[in-house]
């Protein structure tokens, strides 16, 4: 029994043919043929068995033979906001392992004490894509680029929200406790939305914590340990994850 092969198609009912890019892999790499069977998925939470009606070297033309929605592995929108770090395979791989575990939006924020004040979306956005179809998730999570720290709190004004930093003479609370509906004040709830900010390698300034959490964010821990960002960043989606 061959494999299912899995590629993005954002528009798959829309059009008859893949997109350049995964027409190449179809059929330079895979070498399907005519006939042969694929899965298509939309991120929007829908695959769909398709049929492959034309394979040339530059085209890959298919029929829909059976939509096929899928149910969500999680409750509540999982949102990440997080500084980028100096050096973008950190990011890169902070990418396709959240995807392989399953998120819906992450933000990339310009700190006071950020490394990094620019980066390249679409390089971030194919790594998404091929986490996506490698782990057979059905929902593409939406990258956004740069924005202001300051900007984005006042724009995020609603829901369960989060800052995740290390200065002890700040109280925080066990982030995983509050996601799991555990806690006290801040706790959140299993079908709630959730975002969670984790700032740049030297953290954010108390200045910037401060900010948030006069604007309602509550300031939390992810344990124990000193992690690095990408790792931060890592283990906050797997707890909202996990919790929801």
């Amino acid at each position: 029994m061959k494999e299912e092969r899995f590629f993005y198609v954002p528009d798959a009912t829309s059009r008859q043919t893949l997109p350049d890019d995964e027409a190449v892999h179809a059929v330079r790499v895979l070498r399907l043929n005519e006939g042969d069977e694929m899965m298509l998925m939309d991120g929007q939470g829908t695959f769909y068995r398709a049929r492959v009606t034309e394979a040339t070297q530059k085209r890959c033309g298919y029929t829909i033979e059976a939509a096929m929605p899928q149910q969500r592995q999680w409750q509540g929108r999982v949102h990440l906001a997080i500084a980028p770090t100096k050096m973008m395979e950190r990011m890169e791989w902070l990418v396709e392992k959240a995807t392989e575990i399953g998120f819906d939006e992450m933000s990339l924020l310009d700190c006071q004490f950020s490394e990094r004040k620019a980066v390249k979306l679409p390089r971030l956005e194919k790594i998404a894509v091929a986490a996506l179809k490698q782990s057979r998730k059905a929902w593409m999570p939406i990258i956004n680029d740069m924005t202001d720290f300051r900007k984005f709190i006042a724009r995020h004004a609603t829901g369960q929200r989060y800052i995740a930093h290390c200065y002890n003479e700040i109280p925080r609370e066990d982030l995983f406790a509050l996601l799991s509906g555990g806690g006290g004040f801040g706790r959140c709830g299993n079908n709630e939305d959730a975002l969670v900010l984790i700032g740049p390698e030297g953290d954010f300034s108390f200045d910037e914590v401060q900010m948030a959490i006069e604007a309602g964010y509550i300031s939390v821990s992810l344990g124990k340990s000193r992690l690095r960002t990408e790792t931060a960043g890592l283990a906050a989606v797997m707890m909202m994850q996990l919790a929801k």
